[in-house]
């Protein structure tokens, strides 16, 4: 067990490192995006500098859930703070959604009445912003899948990337052609590209949070094999959850020829069980809680799922 606590604290020491990189790197980029704005008078990098603000304010969350879940735990927080990611990657999601409708709106707004802008400054801060962005990728890209916070993290960056790139574009056929709707154009897509992305990270979230069954593991399957096993007579209040990234949980009740209660054969059969969860399916469940009894006290309980 203490491999397993040692192991998740490097990992989560890890995200604190990556996330903190990219916050500064997000910070550095607002900043210089306002000067910009300033400099050229362009909607498009405030916007940006704008939207900078909300994924800085989502990362800082992200780095914060990260601390919170190196603390130990406790008979207070028996799973210590691992649901905090969880939290923290809806919060995100949130904010990420948040911001794609705005970038939507902005667009048609746009589309109506397009601003003036200083297309020369707007294309230099958009390829700063661009570099800015493809560091943070680059320090967040390894670590993306280990975790709902830095995949959350990894999407508010690539976010800003989209945005980068749509001011790199808008600013050279603005420069180009003088059509300064092609601002709006780009916001739209970019806006088109967010949302499908952030509505998918905030149904996973709130899944976990539901105490939803882990995506990938069929409880009906795991029931199943259960059943298959010699001496098990039935399975009820079977349960799956998620606690955080990489945490299932499994807990049921076991029903066990009454024999086995006294003849030996239930330890064997208990270790069978946790190693059947552990092992047999696409997602490993390394916590597992099996209540075992006989028919007769099945019979008296009074909640069955």
């Amino acid at each position: 067990m203490s491999g397993h606590d040692h192991s998740h604290t490097a990992d989560t020491g890890r995200d604190r490192g990556r996330l903190l990189a990219a916050l500064g790197v997000t910070v550095m980029i607002m900043a210089a995006e306002v000067v910009g704005t300033v400099l050229s008078g362009s909607l498009a990098l405030l916007a940006d500098a704008g939207h900078m603000l909300t994924d800085a304010s989502g990362l800082l969350i992200a780095l914060i859930a990260a601390s919170l879940a190196l603390r130990p735990r406790t008979p207070e927080r028996t799973w210590g703070y691992q649901r905090a990611e969880v939290l923290a990657a809806a919060l995100q999601a949130g904010l990420l959604l948040v911001v794609g409708v705005f970038v939507i709106y902005e667009a048609v707004r746009r589309l109506v009445e397009p601003p003036e802008v200083g297309s020369g400054a707007m294309l230099w801060f958009g390829i700063i912003g661009l570099v800015g962005n493809a560091v943070s990728l680059l320090v967040l890209a390894a670590g993306r899948r280990s975790s709902f916070n830095l995949r959350a993290a990894f999407l508010e960056v690539l976010n800003d990337a989209l945005g980068s790139v749509a001011v790199i574009v808008a600013a050279i056929v603005i420069t180009l052609t003088g059509w300064t709707r092609a601002d709006a154009l780009v916001s739209l897509l970019i806006g088109a590209l967010i949302l499908p992305r952030t509505l998918r990270l905030l149904k996973e979230t709130i899944d976990v949070l539901l105490a939803a069954t882990p995506k990938g593991l069929d409880l009906r399957s795991v029931r199943d094999h259960i059943l298959a096993m010699p001496h098990v007579v039935d399975v009820h209040d079977l349960h799956a959850t998620l606690i955080g990234t990489g945490t299932p949980v499994i807990t049921g009740h076991v029903t066990l020829e009454d024999r086995c209660l006294t003849d030996g054969h239930a330890q064997q059969i208990l270790s069978d069980l946790q190693d059947c969860v552990a092992d047999h399916f696409d997602v490993p469940v390394e916590h597992s809680t099996f209540q075992l009894e006989t028919t007769s006290h099945r019979d008296q309980e009074r909640l069955h799922h």
